[in-house]
């Protein structure tokens, strides 16, 4: 068995701290993080703005000198081996831009020379991945004409021309029309399955979040305070609240709820219960057991998103 057959994670990160000089003295924007990014996974990397996000990537990407801590891909030093590890690493980001007077096709494919592909695959893979981003009709186009959403798209097909093996995504489907984020989405969940790409995912909606990514990193001024899979996080955030109307008896229920110690609110004839995520399927059975009929039901889960907005009131 060899080395990469071995190997646990694609990405290892190591008391990674960096600090910057300020009037006042120094501020730490990453402090002493360590997390690893397993072989095929998506790991999400979210945080309100300051936390700590953008300068960790760049820091991935050897574009800011980190102050202390250690980073490793594959197995390797990222300081000692990068030019070898950049070869399988892309990143795409909404913030940051391609040389506006060449057009699309123009870009492309001078980073595909810089990353070595003949001609026969620089045109290859550049129309493919410009029609998987919905891109091929830009290619003519000047990549300072395009909107910002366009942009996005083009850089998109920028990271994956290279076919990598580990891909930072920073807010992937910013600007980005619902039904073109939607096609990001199902690409990326693409790239993961069929081909194994490893990704960090950094975005602002929750939503996104929880269907893409398998697990979850939270940084809070620059420090891990939470990782988990955004299901388990999202049940943290609160109680799940079942709504029931039109029920056949109103006084039992009551009765049922109370001898349970179920919280819950009543208005214009339906009932507002709040329950444990796992305690839903339990409460449910027993007033059917006693004989409780209802018409109407919704069942509405905590998000990842009240988990954000909770953390990010809480004290660090």
């Amino acid at each position: 068995m060899g080395r990469e057959d071995e190997m646990k994670h694609v990405l290892e990160v190591t008391e990674l701290t960096k600090q910057f000089p300020t009037k006042k003295g120094v501020f730490t924007a990453v402090d002493g993080i360590s997390f690893a990014l397993k072989p095929g996974e998506v790991l999400g990397f979210l945080g309100a703005n300051g936390a700590g996000k953008t300068t960790t990537i760049q820091m991935l990407l050897g574009t800011t000198t980190p102050t202390g801590g250690a980073i490793e891909y594959f197995g390797q030093d990222f300081t000692r081996n990068r030019s070898e590890i950049l070869q399988k690493v892309s990143f795409a980001s909404s913030y940051t831009y391609l040389p506006w007077r060449l057009t699309v096709a123009e870009n492309l494919d001078v980073f595909s020379r810089m990353i070595g592909l003949n001609a026969q695959q620089r045109k290859k893979r550049i129309e493919k991945f410009l029609r998987a981003f919905d891109s091929w009709d830009l290619k003519d186009k000047t990549f300072g004409s395009l909107s910002a959403g366009q942009k996005t798209r083009v850089q998109l097909a920028k990271a994956f021309i290279v076919h990598p093996e580990v891909c930072l995504l920073d807010e992937p489907t910013a600007s980005l029309d619902p039904d073109i984020a939607h096609e990001v989405r199902a690409f990326v969940r693409t790239q993961q399955r069929e081909y194994g790409v490893s990704m960090l995912y950094t975005s602002h909606n929750m939503d996104e979040v929880s269907e893409v990514c398998d697990r979850v990193i939270f940084l809070k001024k620059g420090q891990i305070i939470a990782c988990d899979e955004p299901r388990r996080l999202a049940q943290e955030s609160g109680l799940t609240r079942v709504s029931i109307g039109a029920v056949s008896s109103p006084r039992r229920l009551e009765e049922v709820l109370l001898a349970n110690a179920v919280s819950f609110s009543q208005a214009a004839g339906a009932y507002e219960l709040f329950v444990s995520h796992d305690e839903v399927g339990v409460l449910l059975s027993e007033l059917g057991l006693v004989g409780i009929r209802y018409e109407e039901i919704h069942i509405e889960k905590p998000t990842l998103e009240e988990y954000f907005l909770k953390i990010s009131k809480e004290a660090a």
